[in-house]
């Protein structure tokens, strides 16, 4: 078994490519920095004796994303689990930002599930198996303060979701909408707060990893979670 992770250099991509490979399935990651993806395969191959392999890509360029999903086609012959994990956070307001905000989350938020998904599916469908998540967040579900552009991509994505979870269902293939609340990643590690006050990293991998392995006949469609005292 095999499992694809963008943005798996770090945070959520590198916790569930550890609690993937803890439970011997075969590692893809990629991101845009290549001296961190080597760093992180290297401890995820010695820790848990997992076959990691890794390579640099920018997911926002759609030609990239075909050569990443070439990439490992070529070493297997189809993706058992993929994880849409890459993406950004700009936040702002629609009538403050920049032009081109908009634009540049959803190359990176939207288009890149939409075209590696839609570049990786052929196999799936042939195979009739496979679990797609999109990382999406909380803030596809409400107005999310100083959201904009940030929101309106996150609510696109799961637009993207919910039309995959009714395209594939005949094909056998799942797809799951994961949307957690503030988790503590880099992006928040500087707001002053406590670790405590977030949710830990592991916690998605685990929820992920749980939904992945269910009997093939359950899907889980959407992943909820929030810090337990609320959100930030």
């Amino acid at each position: 078994m095999n499992i694809l992770i963008t943005g798996g250099s770090k945070g959520i991509g590198k916790a569930v490519a550890e609690k993937f490979a803890a439970n011997g399935y075969t590692i893809f990651i990629c991101a845009r920095n290549e001296t961190e993806l080597a760093s992180t395969a290297k401890e995820i191959s010695e820790k848990y004796g997992a076959k990691v392999f890794y390579k640099a890509f920018d997911v926002s360029n759609k030609k990239e994303l075909k050569a990443l999903a070439a990439w490992v086609l070529n070493e297997v012959s189809s993706v058992d689990v993929l994880i849409n994990n890459a993406g950004s956070f700009v936040p702002g307001r629609v009538h403050e930002e920049e032009d081109g905000s908009i634009e540049f989350l959803m190359e990176t938020n939207v288009y890149s599930a939409y075209y590696l998904t839609k570049y990786l599916l052929p196999p799936m469908m042939q195979k009739r198996s496979g679990h797609i998540f999109n990382m999406s967040s909380i803030a596809s579900l409400k107005a999310y303060e100083a959201g904009g552009s940030y929101s309106i991509t996150k609510f696109a994505l799961n637009g993207l979701t919910v039309n995959l979870r009714d395209e594939l269902k005949e094909y056998g293939i799942k797809v799951t909408s994961v949307m957690p609340g503030a988790v503590y990643t880099d992006s928040w590690s500087s707001s002053g707060l406590p670790e405590s006050r977030f949710i830990a990293v592991k916690d998605i991998a685990e929820l992920i990893y749980t939904a992945a392995t269910l009997s093939p006949q359950a899907c889980v469609e959407e992943i909820v979670i929030r810090p337990q005292l609320g959100d930030i």
